[in-house]
Order: C-alpha cells, then structure tokens, then sequence
C-alpha cells in the first residue's frame, strides 16, 4: 500500500499512551491499534479530524505517500 500510517511517531512524539488517545478520540482501543498498526485500508474523515485534534496536529503528520515499486515499473 502506498498511504503509510505515522500515528506511532506522533503519538511518541506527544507522549500519549494507545488508551489515552482512544478514550480522547472516542473509539474503541483495537480499532485504534489497527490505524497505528496499518492494518486498515481506510479511515474516516470524522476519525482522522479527531485525532488530528487531541494530538494537535495535521493529517498530512499522520500519512505519508510513498509509490509502490511494482506500480512505478508498470507505467511507460
């Protein structure tokens, strides 16, 4: 995949704890755990501006693009 997810860095970076972010965002922990892990293949806009919120960053902190190989040696 090519959105990489940086919500570990961030959350180190602030110093917050897997539960203290969840129960601040309001969502469950495992479903927060999947977004750190990387283990969604989507998230909602309503859940990103809340963490962006309690964390007091942008999303643009929270994602990262990187082009998959295989996809850049497909193109002409």
């Amino acid at each position: 995949m090519a959105i990489i997810l940086r919500l570990d860095r961030m959350m180190a970076d602030r110093k917050i704890s897997l539960n203290e972010l969840a129960e601040k965002v309001g969502i469950a922990n495992v479903n927060l755990s999947n977004i750190k892990t990387g283990k969604v293949s989507a998230i909602r806009f309503s859940t990103l501006n809340a963490i962006c919120d309690v964390l007091d960053c942008q999303p643009g902190d929270l994602l990262e693009f990187r082009r998959d190989v295989a996809e850049t040696k497909e193109s002409p």
